[in-house]
């Protein structure tokens, strides 16, 4: 039986780095994990801690968690897109691929960018230009394109846009694809018809470009373009849906990671503050819809 390849978005502070990610991501029953290097929104960088770094290592390897399952996130604010941020686009994405090489991790997941109203033609040629900059012979890191739902001047919500991406890459190798469940619905590909889905994406760019897995069910409808991730099984994607694709026998080898929201701590509060992580790997594990989860998690929580 093929081993599945799940985890979930998973915390990086300045005093665990490395290794309290992995325990965290172990605690939600997963093999492996995504992360950030530090806040998305900003360019506040805590130094990559060496010492704690090989612990992590030594503790993967002793947990059977394949570093090239492991994936880092690039933060938003890399707009390649945008010529205006051009410079400042390519330091920061060259310095977080070699945080991630120092880390010692192999995929770092990028937003396209948004091309600010000049038109996805001249933001898709910035994103070429800038990505051939900041990737040369020497980069280890593979740079997964994330799919995108098309929120206001987004590039990347066609697969014929990720696609031109690729084509113009110097390296080709070293640029994958990370396929975002939430983001192709709300794109306007109708995941219930999975097969056609795959197909059109085989034919356009090659299921053997698609690096990493985003699972994440969507609170709108198809081609809302709105891109607002909901938990497993309570969006308009849906349970057997989102099952089918993580099960799905030519995507087995990739990572599949859950980015769903955290979950309120009653009906009447907006702080979200409970990660659904570990009862959504479980249903996912077990095949089983739970219609009670959002209940489950705030009593698992509640007990802790």
């Amino acid at each position: 039986m093929e081993k599945l390849i799940i985890g979930s978005h998973v915390s990086f502070n300045k005093q665990t780095q490395l290794l309290g990610s992995l325990e965290e991501a172990l605690h939600y029953g997963s093999n492996t994990f995504m992360f950030y290097t530090g806040a998305p929104q900003n360019t506040n960088r805590a130094n990559i801690d060496l010492e704690i770094t090989a612990l992590a290592h030594r503790a993967m390897k002793e947990e059977g968690v394949d570093f090239s399952n492991v994936v880092v996130h690039a933060p938003y604010i890399i707009n390649l897109a945008n010529p205006e941020h051009f410079d400042f686009a390519v330091r920061f994405l060259k310095e977080e691929i070699r945080r991630v090489e120092m880390l010692g991790m192999t995929k770092l997941v990028l937003h396209p960018g948004s091309h600010v109203g000049q038109g996805p033609e001249i933001g898709i040629q910035n994103i070429i230009r800038a990505l051939n900059t900041a990737i040369d012979n020497e980069t280890k890191v593979t740079v997964c394109i994330e799919t995108m739902a098309g929120k206001g001047t987004e590039c990347g919500k066609t697969f014929e846009e990720i696609k031109t991406i690729l084509d113009g890459m110097n390296y080709k190798d070293k640029v994958k694809v990370c396929f975002d469940t939430c983001h192709v619905f709300d794109a306007g590909y109708d995941l219930h018809d999975l097969d056609t889905v795959l197909h059109t994406f085989d034919k356009v760019i090659g299921l053997s470009e698609i690096a990493v897995l985003h699972i994440n069910d969507s609170k709108n409808s198809l081609s809302s373009h709105k891109d607002r991730h909901e938990n497993i099984g309570l969006g308009e994607i849906g349970f057997e849906t989102l099952l089918k694709i993580i099960n799905h026998p030519k995507l087995k080898d990739v990572p599949k990671i859950l980015e769903t929201p955290y979950v309120t701590k009653d009906d009447t509060s907006k702080d979200k503050v409970y990660p659904p992580y570990k009862l959504e790997i479980e249903m996912i594990k077990k095949k089983t819809n739970n219609p009670h989860l959002i209940e489950d998690i705030r009593s698992t929580y509640k007990k802790d």
